[in-house]
């Protein structure tokens, strides 16, 4: 088979105009299978710029349409592109990612459920909350791989860590705090992160507000990222003040605030002290432990008993079973 040659095809203006009048009339589906297979005859001509334009047109149409799928699946296809021309990750293509994202419905479920109609409603609700989020999750998933593999971070960008963080926190209608934390630790916004974490804590089971807020910091650290460890803790503890919520009072909450202390300094002994007096709060999460053995090797080089493990070999694993 021939490679189509670049001459003969039209301007992708064209192509997107004419695509979009499909879309206006309404027949989606059609307008799918002609983006893909327009798309396609720009990417075996190796113009993937004019692919780029007419995959994220598509896209951002077919979700203002509420078309999930489709949109979910143009946008995909739109960052396999990117992998195929190659394309080094900046600035200019995050924005056109978040644009994209952006374009993902926000969906309240209802608030009350009463009678037959109202636990159908919410059924249907659910239903179309996890294709939204499965759809816009791995997107996102595919452009943090695209980041990690052409762009200098080796955890991705941070910009789509907080994109993704955000989107699966507050549209997925049972939220794993473990995932949106993983996530946030890697991006750019330490006091969004903070906002969520209070907003969890307004609406989970008793019990778990020290979890999450533990979680984070333990994940901070075992970063190595100090600083943002302490914002989150300070801005946690500033916006319950201001609400008039009291801090949750734990062993789990005072081993974070000593543990914060101990990292200050050269202090493994201590650190140790502190792991075994604390042993029954970190047994509540089995994660703590491979946490605070991470946080051991990156701030005292204690080696781990057994190096394969850890969270940065972990980064795709944890992305791929979101």
């Amino acid at each position: 088979m021939s490679r189509p040659r670049k001459a003969s095809l039209p301007p992708a203006l064209q192509s997107i105009e004419k695509l979009q009048k499909v879309i206006d009339n309404g027949n989606f589906y059609g307008a799918q299978q002609m983006y893909k297979s327009t798309s396609a005859r720009y990417i075996a001509a190796e113009r993937y710029s004019d692919a780029l334009d007419i995959l994220e047109s598509g896209a951002c149409l077919q979700l203002k349409h509420d078309q999930v799928t489709c949109g979910g699946e143009l946008a995909l296809l739109f960052v396999e592109t990117l992998v195929k021309g190659m394309f080094s990750y900046n600035d200019d293509l995050l924005d056109r990612l978040r644009k994209i994202y952006e374009e993902f419905p926000r969906n309240a479920l209802p608030d009350h459920v009463g009678d037959d109609d109202d636990m159908q409603k919410l059924s249907e609700a659910l239903g179309a909350a996890k294709v939204r989020v499965e759809a816009c999750a791995s997107f996102l998933r595919a452009a943090i791989r695209w980041s990690i593999e052409f762009g200098t971070h080796k955890s991705g960008s941070r910009e789509l860590h907080t994109m993704l963080a955000e989107y699966i926190y507050f549209e997925t209608p049972e939220v794993d705090m473990a995932k949106v934390s993983f996530h946030f630790v890697r991006g750019n916004s330490p006091k969004k992160f903070a906002d969520t974490l209070v907003n969890f804590m307004e609406k989970c089971y008793p019990g778990e507000d020290d979890l999450a807020i533990a979680r984070a910091i333990l994940m901070y650290l075992a970063l190595g990222n100090m600083r943002d460890a302490n914002y989150v803790m300070d801005e946690v503890k500033k916006q319950l003040e201001l609400k008039e919520v009291d801090f949750p009072d734990s062993d789990l909450m005072q081993f974070v605030s000593y543990l914060l202390q101990t990292l200050e300094r050269d202090a493994l002994p201590l650190f140790r002290m502190l792991k075994q007096n604390f042993k029954s709060s970190i047994d509540i999460d089995p994660a703590f432990s491979e946490l605070l053995d991470e946080i051991a090797e990156r701030f005292y080089g204690v080696q781990r008993k057994n190096p394969m493990q850890g969270m940065f070999g972990d980064i795709f694993k944890m992305m791929g079973d979101m």
